[in-house]
């Protein structure tokens, strides 16, 4: 019965890693027939999981979602990760995030041997995270999880995405890893459209799709992931960028801007700074016009962006026939 039982958690432990098992390669794995595996996942639906079966070359053995949850089988290691992982989970922006991870890390931790919590306990003790930013947008705990089981069972993926600028566009990715940088959740991963690897920020992500498409590993250039999102982030920082004062409060620039307001900052009670950046001068100049009509403005960067921006003004205004009302108003 012990035999059967440690069997029986086996499986278990290897339905849980992956999204699909073929029936030859788990008995292999439990060093049984496949008589002796149909019993067992048998005996696995007894406790209340759900292991859906299909039939021919591409089927299999699968580990489904049902109406509770069912106890989950973790490594000493797993365990521990896990638990860390929960304490740092509520400081990265999640939604909802500090309320409910700490409510699921308390109930974890209840049931964690003392030898395993003395392990958190210690490794937790010099890990420092990084606390979310107010003005960062918050993470849907539902999108990163959608993304999480992609990185793991290696699914092609579909999403909309808004960059910095606001230029909205539709993407298809071999997803990587996630990592948590700089108070934000970015997503690694491969851009079929533009065969190269990519980087971008979950909060800026919408309408997941999964393809159910498999896709082979590919190796990460360089470092590891995390290494290659700091990089990421690093060059985007020296991108070209500039500042536009605004005589707006804080409060009412947001209003205005929504999440685009995320990186300005109060001057006084009257101004506020907001950063602009782009590839090209064209890009950060196209910036300017979410500025609302009215809104006394400055403009503070480069030379070269100033008499870019300066030189643009003149066309436009020369574009104006000199007979249209407008014209006739400044005039």
């Amino acid at each position: 019965m012990a035999e059967t039982t440690s069997r029986i958690l086996a499986l278990l432990n290897l339905l849980q890693t992956h999204r699909q098992w073929a029936g030859g390669e788990l008995a292999l794995r439990l060093g049984v027939t496949e008589r002796t595996l149909r019993r067992d996942i048998d005996r696995l639906r007894e406790l209340g999981y759900r292991v859906a079966a299909t039939r021919g070359a591409a089927g299999g053995y699968r580990l489904e979602a049902g109406s509770q949850l069912p106890p989950l089988l973790l490594t000493d290691d797993e365990a521990v990760t896990m638990a860390i992982g929960l304490r740092v989970a509520a400081t990265q922006g999640l939604s909802d995030g500090e309320q409910t991870t700490l409510s699921a890390l308390a109930k974890f931790e209840q049931v964690l041997p003392a030898a395993l919590r003395q392990r958190v306990n210690a490794v937790a003790g010099f890990v420092q995270p990084q606390s979310a930013r107010p003005d960062d947008a918050p993470v849907s705990q539902e999108l990163l999880g959608q993304l999480a089981l992609a990185c793991r069972d290696r699914e092609r993926i579909r999403f909309h995405y808004e960059s910095g600028g606001g230029v909205p566009s539709d993407r298809v990715v071999e997803p990587h890893t996630l990592v948590a940088s700089t108070h934000r959740w970015f997503l690694v991963c491969w851009d079929l459209q533009r065969s190269d690897w990519r980087t971008f920020r979950v909060d800026r992500m919408s309408r997941f799709f999964g393809t159910r498409v498999r896709f082979a590993p590919r190796a990460l250039p360089g470092e590891d992931a995390a290494a290659f999102v700091a990089r990421s982030v690093a060059a985007l920082q020296r991108r070209l960028s500039a500042e536009a004062h605004l005589r707006l409060p804080l409060a009412t620039m947001r209003e205005y801007f929504g999440p685009w307001a995320n990186d300005a900052e109060a001057i006084d009670a009257e101004w506020t700074r907001w950063p602009i950046s782009g590839d090209s001068l064209e890009t950060m100049l196209a910036a300017l016009v979410w500025i609302p009509a009215g809104v006394e403005y400055t403009l503070h960067g480069s030379p070269e962006f100033l008499a870019f921006a300066a030189e643009a003004a003149e066309r436009m205004r020369g574009a104006v026939p000199a007979n249209s009302p407008v014209a006739t108003e400044r005039g």
